[in-house]
């Protein structure tokens, strides 16, 4: 069970958002949510930590772009929120990430964590699904480019009533 730790507000450059920190007994999640979203169809971005283009700016994945998409998009409408989840290499770690470029030339990211010996997707929707619930949130328009990412949140209980994708510029 997910549990509220704490809020605050949060100013950025697609305006100011209240951040609100979980906790699940294992794992820190973050809800940065702009409006109310209790209610249906709200913007929502689904997002997984990324060191390599959070921290360092890498330019070899586009997750610091979706992000901004995804904040450009909440704050154009004034309403929506982005989970934020720690999973970093799709839930395998970065360590698995590491040993995985080496397989990257010919294959994809999941294909490549598999060869490396790691699940392709080792992500779990769970506690995103405990923050919507929390926040009174009955309905979604899932901010995404991986539309399979819709499935695996509905099969976890969450009513996704559209998908967006998130138009971005990679370098």
């Amino acid at each position: 069970m997910i549990k509220r730790l704490a809020s605050r507000e949060l100013k950025t450059k697609f305006g100011t958002f209240t951040e609100i920190l979980y906790y699940d007994g294992q794992k820190e999640s973050i809800a940065l949510v702009m409006g109310d979203v209790s209610g249906e169809n709200v913007l929502c971005r689904v997002h997984s930590h990324c060191i390599g283009a959070h921290v360092f700016n890498s330019v070899e994945c586009t997750c610091r772009e979706e992000m901004e998409a995804a904040q450009a998009l909440i704050q154009r409408e004034a309403r929506g929120l982005i989970i934020w989840l720690d999973q970093e290499g799709k839930g395998n770690g970065h360590l698995a990430l590491i040993e995985s470029i080496p397989f990257k030339k010919d294959l994809g990211q999941a294909e490549a964590y598999v060869k490396a010996g790691y699940k392709a997707d080792a992500r779990s929707y769970f506690p995103a699904v405990q923050i919507l619930s929390d926040l009174k949130v009955r309905s979604i328009v899932l901010l995404t480019n991986a539309e399979r990412k819709a499935g695996e949140m509905e099969r976890d209980g969450v009513s996704v009533s559209a998908i967006q994708p998130l138009q971005i510029n990679h370098p």
